[in-house]
């Protein structure tokens, strides 16, 4: 199996690239494949004294900014090591790719140069949240602000895929983040969807609050993509705020810190699950292969646990799942012609 990573993609490449890279082939059993400058990742490596056993290099000149207009990608930076990646994915070259840089530039270079899969309207970003019962996968997180509800519902099936072929999850709930449990709640949008949903090929829970997101009665959510970037950096921001939270009481005082010392193994396995480290990235869906967006400031360990992610994606084949499961879904009716 042969991981393709955008080498110069992240705050941290390429040297963080290079680490994860070399880690996942020594743990793994894959071989990767980098997509960026040789010159510059030879030089890394070999300051660093990392080994490119089983590395291949990709040469590119180029890098797209985050900065940068996202069709640049398949417009003026043809050449950048994202679109040369994406490439070599579509040619066969190599089995996922994984990429910390532009989102916006990675959506469209996805949609564009490795393709949706047959049936797909729109590809979706799709984090993972962590629960109370493990992970919850949000879809959509920010790919697609407006959505129509048949776009949804294939979101839900998507997910529903993803969370049962690699995530291990038997019959994952697939809930419809909403204002209110009542199928007559939201938008007409979220009116139609619930219908839909109701009679899609997954196991759907109904109408999913906000605040019951946490809980982990749903192993799958979803959402518009503005709702769902919202509902993300909230999750996200509330993390941050308990964390530090729990530091200020833990460090308040002898006794707190008596307390901290005694519970810091579980203080530490708590912090684990909140660290988008140990997931690898957000899972681009909707893509004929697997494409996983890394965290821009993703280090060594994220970039290895996203090319793990991504190895684990080709191994349960949940993007052939997707099309087969595309091919349940209920045929619109034609309209007769009066």
């Amino acid at each position: 199996m042969n991981i393709i990573v955008d080498a110069f993609g992240g705050d941290n490449a390429p040297l963080a690239v290079i680490q994860g890279a070399a880690k996942a082939v020594k743990e793994l059993g894959v071989e990767v494949t980098l997509a960026g400058n040789e010159k510059k990742i030879r030089s890394e490596a070999e300051k660093n004294k990392i080994s490119l056993e089983k590395i291949s290099i990709i040469h590119t000149e180029s890098v797209i900014d985050i900065h940068e207009e996202p069709t640049e990608v398949i417009k003026g930076k043809k050449d950048c090591s994202m679109a040369v990646g994406l490439q070599a994915l579509a040619d066969g070259k190599g089995d996922a790719f994984v990429c910390a840089g532009s989102t916006g530039a990675l959506v469209v270079g996805s949609t564009f140069i490795a393709k949706r899969l047959k049936g797909i309207k729109r590809p979706a970003l799709a984090p993972l949240l962590p629960t109370a019962n493990g992970y919850t996968m949000l879809m959509d997180a920010g790919a697609n602000v407006d959505c129509r509800p048949e776009m949804l519902v294939q979101f839900g099936i998507m997910g529903s895929c993803y969370m049962e072929k690699v995530m291990g999850v038997k019959s994952p709930k697939v809930g419809l983040i909403n204002v209110g449990a009542e199928d007559t709640k939201g938008r007409d949008m979220d009116i139609e969807a619930y219908k839909q949903l109701q009679n899609a090929p997954l196991n759907f829970y109904g109408n999913l609050e906000a605040r019951n997101l946490p809980d982990g009665e749903c192993q799958v959510a979803v959402t518009d993509g503005f709702t769902g970037n919202v509902t993300l950096k909230l999750y996200e921001g509330m993390a941050k705020f308990f964390s530090h939270e729990l530091k200020n009481i833990l460090l308040d005082g002898v006794a707190s810190k008596i307390a901290a010392v005694l519970i810091m193994p579980k203080i530490k396995n708590f912090k684990k699950k909140f660290d988008y480290k140990e997931v690898g990235g957000a899972v681009l869906m909707g893509i004929s292969k697997p494409v996983i967006k890394a965290h821009g400031s993703s280090d060594g360990t994220a970039f290895f646990n996203a090319i793990r992610q991504a190895k684990l994606c080709v191994e349960g084949d949940f993007v052939g799942e997707i099309s087969r499961s595309l091919e349940k879904l209920p045929k619109p009716e034609k309209k007769s012609e009066e």
